[in-house]
C-alpha cells in the first residue's frame, strides 16, 4: 500500500519526486523519503510521518540530480521510525530501493545475509533487497562483455527472482547514473514516457502532471529506464514488447477544485459519476415499449446465459456495494448470490457449482485479498470438471489494473481518479454497476416486466438531480448537525432489507475517518446485543426507506430512544411522523425502495465527514489507512 515515484531525464529530480508523492500520500504516510544520484554518489534524505516533514527537510537540501526515486510509506515492517523509512540502501550506500509490497521470505534472506556479514540498520522487509542486488553485482563483476547498465539490470533480476510475496520496486546505484531499474509482482507499478525522460510509479495520478503516456508493467516484468528509451524484460530474462497507451485523465481531475478536502469534492462529484455510467451503459430513447434490451454493457452471452449461481468477493466498502448486488441480483434477476469476503475465501472456498459466474469487486482492481480470491478460484475451476466452465466479471473503476489480467470481462464504473482513502464516488458507481447489471440479467431472464424495468431506470436517470438538491441542501444543516455528535462515543447505524448494506458503511465511513466506534446492524437485531451500548454519550441512525416493513423501523428507533440516545433518521422529506420520531432528521427524495441504497448514503457520507472535520482529523488520510490495500 505504499507509494512509489521514480524519474529519469533532463530535470532537476527532487520536486517531481516531490510531487509525485504528494499526489500519493494517499497510499501511505507513516514515513517519506527519496534517493538521488549525482556526481557518482548516492544522496538520501527520509523523515518519520506526513510528506510535509520530508518537504521541510527538503527546503534546505542541496543535491541537484537528474536521476532519483522517493517512497511514501504505509508500514508493514518495522515501526513508523525514520531508520525503517524508504529509500533502503546496501552496506556500501551504493544502491538505493524503494518497495510497495510485502517480502514474505524476507526472514528467510535476512538471516542469509547476515551470516555472511551483512548488517541491517532497519525492521523492515525491504532492507534484504539492496543486500541481495549488490551481492549479485559483486558476482557479476567479471561479466566485463556486458554493459554496467546491463549489470544491474542483471543483478536486479537475479535478486527479484529469490523474492517470495507481492512486490514493485525501484532501483539506482550511484555507479550506474544513467539508468533506472524497476520490477513488478503482483503490486501495481505504470511508467510514464516523456521526451526524453521517463517515470514511474505506483499510481498515475503521480504522472499526469508531466505525461499522459503511459505504460503498465504486467506481473514478473522488469523495465530498464535511461534518457534514452525503456526496454522491457520479464523476470527469466527474455526481451517484452508491448506498446504504451495515452490516458484520458489530466492534472485538473486530482485537484480540490476549491474544495477542503478531497473527499468533499469526491461526494460531490456523485451525480456525474452516475450520469456517466448512464451515458456509457445504457440506452438513452429506450421506451417499456420496446422490445429489446435497454443496458449496453456488452457482456458475451456466453457469460450470462443460463446462470444458476453468482458468487462475489470483495473487501471493504467494496464488499458492501457486493451486498446490495446480491439484493438485486436475486431480487431483479432471480440469481442466487452469494457475498465473500475475499481475505477468507481464500481459506474457506466454497463448493464449486456449474453454471456459475464469479464477480470481483475492487475500485483499484489491486486488492491483494480479492486478486488472491480470484486466482485461487480460477485455478480450483482449471482442475475440476464441475469449473471448467466457470466464468468470471469483474467490477473497477480501473479497467487497466491486475484485475483485467484475471477475468474475461470488465465492467468499468467510469468514476474518476478518487483520492480520498474512505471510499464515497466509487462505492456508488459499483453500486450502479451492480444496478445495471440485474437489469441486465432480469430482461435475459424475463424476471421483470419492460414496464418494471423502465420504472427503475427512471429511477436512476433521476437520481443526480436528486442527489445535487440533497447536496445543495443538506451539506450546510449536516455541517451545524455534526456539532451534536463530536463527542459521541457509539454509533449504532440501523437498516432493514436492501438499506442494510448502507447501515454498514455508513458505520464504516465514520469510524473510518473520526474515529468513532460504530457500527452497522439489521433493525431487527438491534435488541440482540447492540442495544446494550446505548446510552446519552450515544447515538442512532435509522433508515426509514423500508417500506414492508415501516412500523417494525419505528419501533426500533422509539426502543433507542428510550434508552436515552439521541437518534437520526434518514427519511423521506416531508414525513410526518418521522418529525415526531427523531431528534435530527436528513431527509432524502421520496423514491422507489429498490433504489434508495443510492441516496440514503449520501447524508450519511455527509455526516461522516463533518464529525470528522469538526474533530480536527485528517479526513483524506485518516490514521492506519490506505487507499489501495495492495498486501495481504
Amino acid at each position: 500500500m505504499c507509494g512509489i515515484v521514480g524519474y529519469i531525464g533532463t530535470q532537476d529530480v527532487s520536486s517531481i519526486l516531490l510531487s509525485g508523492l504528494q499526489k500519493l500520500e494517499y497510499r501511505g504516510y507513516d514515513s517519506a523519503g527519496i534517493a538521488t544520484v549525482s556526481a557518482s554518489e548516492l544522496h538520501c534524505l527520509r523523515a518519520k510521518g506526513k510528506l510535509s516533514n520530508l518537504e521541510e527537510k527538503l527546503a534546505s537540501w542541496d543535491n541537484p540530480s537528474l536521476l532519483g526515486i522517493g517512497h511514501t510509506r504505509w508500514a508493514t515492517h518495522g515501526k513508523p521510525e525514520e531508520h525503517n523509512a524508504h529509500p533502503h540502501r546496501d552496506a556500501q550506500e551504493r544502491l538505493a530501493v524503494v518497495q510497495n509490497g510485502i517480502i514474505e521470505n524476507y526472514r528467510e534472506l535476512r538471516a542469509e545475509l547476515q551470516d555472511k556479514g551483512y548488517i541491517f540498520r532497519s525492521e523492515t522487509d525491504t532492507e534484504v533487497i539492496p543486500h541481495l542486488i549488490a551481492e549479485q553485482l559483486t558476482a557479476l563483476q567479471g561479466q566485463e562483455s556486458k554493459g554496467k547498465g546491463s549489470l544491474l539490470l542483471e543483478a536486479v533480476r537475479q535478486a527479484v527472482n529469490r523474492l517470495q510475496g507481492a512486490f514493485a520496486i525501484a532501483v539506482i546505484g550511484a555507479d550506474y547514473p544513467d539508468e533506472l531499474i524497476v520490477a513488478r509482482k503482483q503490486a501495481p507499478l505504470v511508467i510514464g514516457f516523456g521526451d526524453g525522460e521517463y517515470f514511474c510509479a505506483s499510481d498515475t495520478p503521480a504522472l499526469i502532471a508531466y505525461t499522459r503516456t503511459v505504460l503498465t508493467l504486467d506481473n514478473h516484468e522488469l523495465a530498464r529506464l535511461t534518457r534514452g528509451g525503456v526496454t522491457l524484460h520479464h523476470f527469466d530474462g527474455h526481451a517484452v514488447r508491448r506498446s504504451p497507451r495515452t490516458l484520458n485523465w489530466n492534472p485538473v481531475m486530482v485537484e480540490k477544485q476549491g474544495f477542503k478536502h478531497f473527499m468533499l469534492k469526491e461526494i460531490n462529484e456523485q451525480p456525474g459519476v452516475i450520469r456517466a455510467v448512464l451515458e456509457t451503459y445504457t440506452a438513452q430513447d429506450w421506451q417499456p415499449s420496446y422490445n429489446s434490451n435497454p443496458m449496453r454493457l456488452n457482456l458475451p452471452a456466453a457469460l450470462t446465459q443460463d446462470l444458476e449461481h453468482i458468487q462475489i468477493m470483495a473487501c471493504g466498502t467494496s464488499w458492501h456495494a457486493s451486498l446490495v448486488g446480491k439484493y438485486l441480483l436475486e431480487q431483479l434477476a432471480g440469481i442466487p448470490t452469494v457475498v465473500h469476503y475475499a481475505s477468507e475465501f481464500r481459506y474457506a472456498p466454497s463448493p464449486l457449482q456449474a453454471n456459475s459466474l464469479t464477480i470481483g469487486v475492487t475500485q483499484s482492481g489491486e486488492t491483494a485479498d480479492t486478486l488472491a480470491a480470484l486466482e485461487m478460484e480460477k485455478h480450483r475451476c482449471a482442475q475440476s470438471a464441475q469449473g471448467k466452465h466457470a466464468r468470471f466479471l469483474g467490477i473497477t473503476n480501473r479497467p487497466e489494473s491486475s484485475l483485467a489480467g484475471l477475468v474475461s470481462e470488465i465492467i468499468d464504473t467510469h468514476a474518476g481518479i478518487e483520492i480520498g482513502v474512505a471510499a464515497t464516488k466509487t462505492f456508488m458507481a459499483q453500486l450502479m454497476a451492480f444496478y445495471l447489471l440485474a437489469l441486465d440479467l432480469a430482461y435475459q431472464r424475463q424476471t421483470l416486466s419492460l414496464e418494471r424495468i423502465g420504472e427503475i431506470l427512471e429511477g436512476l436517470r433521476q437520481l443526480p438531480a436528486q442527489i445535487e438538491q440533497i447536496l445543495e441542501s443538506q451539506e450546510r444543516y449536516v455541517e451545524v448537525l455534526a456539532h451534536n455528535f463530536v463527542d459521541t462515543t457509539d454509533f449504532i447505524f440501523l437498516g432493514r432489507g436492501i438499506n442494510f448494506p448502507i447501515a454498514l458503511e455508513g458505520a464504516l465511513k465514520l469510524k473510518e475517518i473520526s474515529y468513532i466506534h460504530a457500527e452497522g446492524y439489521p433493525a431487527g437485531e438491534m435488541k440482540h446485543g447492540p442495544i446494550a451500548l446505548l446510552d446519552r454519550q450515544g447515538a442512532c441512525g435509522c433508515d426509514r426507506h423500508a417500506w414492508p416493513v415501516f412500523e417494525k423501523v419505528l419501533s426500533n428507533a422509539q426502543e433507542a430512544r428510550a434508552r436515552d440516545a439521541q437518534l437520526i433518521g434518514v427519511t423521506p422529506m416531508d414525513e410526518q411522523e418521522a418529525t415526531e420520531t427523531f431528534d435530527a432528521l436528513l431527509p432524502v427524495p421520496a423514491v422507489d425502495e429498490v433504489i434508495s441504497p443510492l441516496l440514503t448514503v449520501v447524508p450519511l457520507q455527509l455526516l461522516s465527514y463533518h464529525i470528522a472535520a469538526l474533530r480536527g482529523l485528517d479526513v483524506d488520510q485518516p490514521r492506519n489507512l490506505a487507499k489501495s490495500v495492495t498486501v495481504e
